[in-house]
């Protein structure tokens, strides 16, 4: 039985042939003109500059679950080992912190809120439900715990207006609203926003853009979904000839194009012969705009 749908398609075109096993964390640097994106199982770090079509891929010898730009330059990369800063020209690291007791859980997902400061989520390896947490880290390396009991912490964003926060857990398949506090930088749980129904699959990296929509990675569902996360309705789908799409974030000149990462990783053969081009870096132009990447003011 087909599934009547109430939202428009479009497609977004490969740009990369990066071939990642899984490509994750995609943010654009407005003034480098590159988009930074992870390779978690491949453990790099990948600069990629959509002019020239250059990819610049650092090793960083562990799991790398995102990247953000720090406001002075470089990087903080969070590894399975904690939380590094890496020089984007040299690929030195330098270690930060790590809140992290066990060796089976690795960082996922994060991004810096609109003061600089850095949220950044975990999982387990073996993605087991209650074993994730959220943890800050504010502007002097200091890392503390704000949400524990979640299960596969991952997209976050913030509001033009500081008031709120979203976050997704993705086994639950919704998007959580919190208050956000832009001074303490503290959260409290509002509501569930967003409810991904199974079909689509499950949610994973997100996006903001300058109208308060969120666009959302959806892993196994082969696109990029738009949701009015006031009505919950799905508004817009990107459809991405990869199905284990994982993350989205605005970019170019006007931040009017969207870029896609995926991950080859979870496919068995027949399925990556029919998907010949997943782990690559999709793009289009959806008629919406992003707003600017919060990057980590450091104090260190």
């Amino acid at each position: 039985m087909s599934r009547a749908k109430n939202y428009s398609e479009l497609e977004a075109e490969l740009v990369l042939d990066a071939k990642a096993t899984l490509g994750e964390g995609a943010i654009w640097h407005p003034s480098e003109k590159r988009l930074y994106w992870v390779d978690i199982e491949g453990r790099e770090l990948h600069l990629f500059d959509p002019t020239t079509d250059e990819n610049k891929a650092w090793p960083v010898g562990e799991r790398v679950g995102t990247v953000v730009p720090v406001v002075n330059g470089g990087a903080l990369v969070a590894l399975q080992n904690g939380v590094h800063f890496i020089n984007t020209e040299t690929g030195e690291l330098s270690f930060v912190a790590n809140p992290l007791e066990r060796d089976d859980i690795r960082f996922n997902d994060g991004k810096c809120d609109p003061a600089g400061r850095f949220w950044v989520g975990t999982m387990a390896l073996d993605s087991r439900e209650g074993a994730a947490a959220l943890y800050l880290m504010e502007h002097d390396g200091q890392m503390t715990q704000v949400l524990e009991n979640l299960s596969v912490s991952n997209g976050l964003v913030w509001t033009a207006d500081k008031q709120h926060m979203y976050l997704i857990d993705t086994p639950t398949r919704k998007v959580q609203r919190y208050t956000y506090d832009h001074e303490a930088g503290t959260i409290r749980k509002e509501r569930d926003a967003i409810a991904i129904p199974e079909h689509e699959g499950k949610p994973d990296g997100m996006t903001i853009d300058e109208k308060g929509r969120l666009w959302i990675a959806l892993y196994g569902g082969g696109g990029v979904g738009c949701w009015d996360p006031e009505t919950g309705e799905m508004l817009l789908k990107v459809t991405v000839p990869a199905p284990h799409t994982t993350s989205c974030a605005f970019g170019g000149e006007r931040l009017d194009t969207l870029y896609i990462t995926t991950a080859r990783d979870g496919l068995d053969n027949e399925q990556l012969h029919q998907y010949p081009l997943s782990g690559g870096v999709f793009a289009l132009r959806p008629d919406a705009k992003g707003v600017p990447a919060n990057f980590f003011l450091s104090r260190l």
